[in-house]
C-alpha cells in the first residue's frame, strides 16, 4: 500500500467512524481541526505532514475530504497558512458517527429539480441474495446508503459513490421514493445518500431494474418486480475482503445451537451465522 492510500484510509477510518472515540470534537458541519486530527495515533505512526493531509483532500480521485480555513480564529488564517491549526478537515460522506445531515448534506427534493438521472447502486454477486431476503438495500452501520449518479469509469465524470470493483448495478426510482416521503442528500463530492425507510432500508419496491455491470446475468429486477434469478454459483461468489459480513459478537457462542430465526435446525458454521447480514456499506 503506497503512503498516499495509507493516509488517506487512516483519514476516513477517523473522520467516518472513530472521531468521537478518539475525543475529536466535530461542529455541525462534520468539520475539526487538522492538528487534532494529525495527533491521532494510527496517522502519527505514519508521520503525517500538513502536506500529506492536504494531497490527501485536494488530489484524491474521489474527493472524501473537504478542508477550509478554520472558521472560529479571528482574525482569519492566511489562505497559505501550513500551519494545521489554521485549518478544519471533514469526511464528505460515509459516515457512521451521527453528523448532522442538513448540515454536511444538500438536500435532494422534487421542488428543488436537483434529482439525478441516475442513481444506481453497486454491490456483489455473494451479497445479492441477503440483500433480497432483507428486502432491499440497507445502510448497516452507517448514516446512509451510498449511490453513484453513473459508473466509476471515467466516461460520466462520477467522483464517488461506487466501488470500482461492483460486479451487480441496482439502478432506483429516486423520484418515487421521494414522493412517497424519502429524504435523499447529495454531499460535497457528488455521492448520492438515503437514511432509507424507518429500520434503515429502501425497498425493493424502489428498484428500476438490476443488472450485472461486466458480467452479463440478464435483467434480473424491473420495474420493481423480480424477473430474473442470479446463477447458483455466482450467488455463492465471495465478495471482495472487507465486504461480507461483520461478526456478531456472539458468533462462537451461537456455533452448535438452534437458528436464531426459529428453525429447529442446529448452526454449524460461522458462515450461516454471518450470512444473515451482509455487510453493505461502500468505501466510495
Amino acid at each position: 500500500m503506497n503512503r498516499e492510500v495509507a493516509v488517506s484510509k487512516a483519514l476516513s477510518k477517523l473522520l467516518r467512524h472513530a472521531a468521537v472515540d478518539a475525543g475529536l470534537k466535530l461542529d455541525p458541519e462534520g468539520f475539526c481541526r487538522v492538528d487534532q486530527v494529525m495527533q491521532w495515533q494510527r496517522l502519527k505512526s505514519l508521520h503525517v505532514t500538513f502536506e500529506d493531509i492536504r494531497i490527501a483532500t485536494t488530489d484524491n480521485a474521489k474527493q472524501r475530504f473537504s478542508m477550509k480555513l478554520n472558521p472560529a480564529l479571528n482574525p482569519p488564517p492566511d489562505p497559505n497558512s501550513e500551519n494545521p491549526s489554521d485549518w478544519v478537515i471533514r469526511a464528505n460522506q460515509g459516515h457512521s458517527i451521527a453528523v448532522d445531515s442538513a448540515a454536511l448534506l444538500v438536500p435532494i427534493t422534487i421542488e428543488s429539480g436537483n434529482i439525478p438521472d441516475v442513481v444506481v447502486h453497486g454491490t456483489y454477486f455473494g451479497l445479492y441474495q441477503a440483500i433480497l431476503d432483507s428486502g432491499g438495500l440497507k445502510k448497516m452501520s452507517r448514516n446512509h446508503i451510498h449511490f453513484s449518479t453513473g459508473l466509476p469509469d471515467g466516461k460520466q465524470g462520477v467522483i464517488s459513490g461506487m466501488r470500482n470493483d461492483a460486479e451487480l448495478l441496482i439502478y432506483v426510482d429516486i423520484k418515487k421514493s421521494l414522493e412517497d416521503g424519502g429524504i435523499w442528500w447529495v454531499s460535497e463530492n457528488g455521492v448520492i445518500l438515503t437514511e432509507g425507510d424507518e429500520n434503515g432500508v429502501l425497498s425493493t419496491k424502489y428498484w428500476k431494474t438490476v443488472e450485472g455491470r461486466k458480467q452479463d446475468v440478464g435483467l434480473l429486477w424491473e420495474n420493481g418486480e423480480q424477473v430474473g434469478e442470479l446463477a447458483q454459483n455466482l450467488r455463492n461468489k465471495k465478495p471482495p475482503h472487507g465486504k461480507g459480513p461483520k461478526p456478531p459478537s456472539d458468533l462462537k457462542e451461537r456455533i452448535g445451537k438452534p437458528d436464531p430465526k426459529g428453525k429447529k435446525k442446529i448452526i454449524k458454521s460461522p458462515a450461516k451465522v454471518l450470512g444473515e447480514e451482509p455487510q453493505e456499506g461502500n468505501e466510495p
